[in-house]
Formats: structure tokens, C-alpha cells, sequence
């Protein structure tokens, strides 16, 4: 099939974007740019999709082929880029503006469409994150409370401890004290 990009689904972190590189140069296509669950070719490409599928799947990431699955899999790069994002101008970004913004689409159709195929909001998809996020850095035990709270855009410590304490059933300090057993990779939150 000839395309000048291709949808990659898994790709949550930096190393991932150096594992699908590594792998899709290792075919010999050219690429022009790669980010978080995107390929840009440098020019239209003839790619052996049944080769390049079954190399990133050893991998752990899937090819998307459907518009839907497209949409899904660009939500979820914007949401993850957004929490993990250490520009202070993103730290109090409102989540629907942002990703209307980044995609091009009205908020209520992404919405729709990601509650229709996920089983869960986008808002339920992003707290779910920042909490993954909250745990990682309560595990690398660098930062206080506050100073995570800050740095992911809660409005306080408080409201950080609250909301983690909703959806883990353990206050920070219990979960940096247990040092984070319960951890999930991105991809299977």
C-alpha cells in the first residue's frame, strides 16, 4: 500500500518513538517525522503493511487502519502530551479546548465518539493518566506533594491528594510509602 503516514497504536513514551524508528528504518522506509502514534514518511511510500504489522506487534504497538480508531488513538497522544507536557503555558489548559484546538474537531464529536468506543470519558481517560503520572513521580520520591501538584496542574495539594485517593483507595504519602506496586504501564490505562 502506498500512504505518506501511518497510525501506530501503544506509542505513550519517548522510548517507544525510538523503538518504532528503530524498527520501521530497520524495514528500510524513509521517515520524515515520528511522534507520539504517528509516521510521516518522506515521500509516498510502498509499505508491506503485513511486515511492518507483524515487526512492531514483537513490539508491543499495533497498526490502526479505521478513521475512528485514528481519532481515538490522536485523543489519547494529546491527552498523555498534555499531562506530561513541562511547558507552563499547558499547565492550566482546558482539556476541550486543547484537543479541539490540536485536532480540529468540535469537542462534543470527540467526546461522543471516544465515550462510544473507550467505555469512558475523555475527562475519566485524562484523570486516569495524571494519576499514572502522579505515581511515577511519588515512586521517583524527588518532589513533594505540592511540587507534583504544581507541576500537573492541580489547583492544590489537597485536590491532587483527594482525587488520588478517589481512584487508588490510598492517600499519596500511603502510596510513596508502599512505592507504587499497583503502577500500570500507559498503554493499559
Amino acid at each position: 500500500m502506498k500512504t505518506t503516514s501511518i497510525y501506530i497504536k501503544n506509542m505513550v513514551c519517548e522510548r517507544c518513538i525510538k523503538v518504532v524508528k528503530q524498527e520501521i528504518e530497520g524495514l528500510g522506509y524513509p521517515i520524515k517525522n515520528i511522534e507520539l502514534g504517528k509516521v510521516v514518511f518522506k515521500k509516498e511510500t510502498e509499505i508491506d503493511l503485513d511486515a511492518l504489522s507483524s515487526v512492531l506487534n514483537k513490539e508491543g504497538f499495533e497498526l490502526i487502519d479505521d478513521t475512528s480508531s485514528k481519532v481515538i488513538s490522536a485523543i489519547k497522544t494529546k491527552v498523555i502530551q498534555l499531562i506530561r507536557s513541562n511547558r507552563s503555558e499547558d499547565k492550566n489548559l482546558n482539556l476541550s479546548e486543547y484537543l479541539e484546538k490540536e485536532l480540529g474537531k468540535s469537542y462534543s464529536s470527540l467526546s461522543s465518539l471516544f465515550s462510544e468506543v473507550e467505555g469512558r470519558t475523555i475527562e475519566k481517560y485524562a484523570i486516569q493518566q495524571r494519576i499514572e503520572r502522579v505515581k511515577e513521580l511519588l515512586v521517583y520520591g524527588e518532589k513533594t506533594i505540592s511540587e507534583i501538584a504544581w507541576e500537573l496542574g492541580y489547583s492544590s495539594a489537597q485536590y491532587l491528594s483527594n482525587q488520588f485517593k478517589s481512584v487508588t483507595g490510598l492517600s499519596p504519602s500511603q502510596f510513596r510509602a508502599f512505592m507504587g506496586n499497583s503502577r500500570k504501564p500507559l498503554d493499559e490505562v
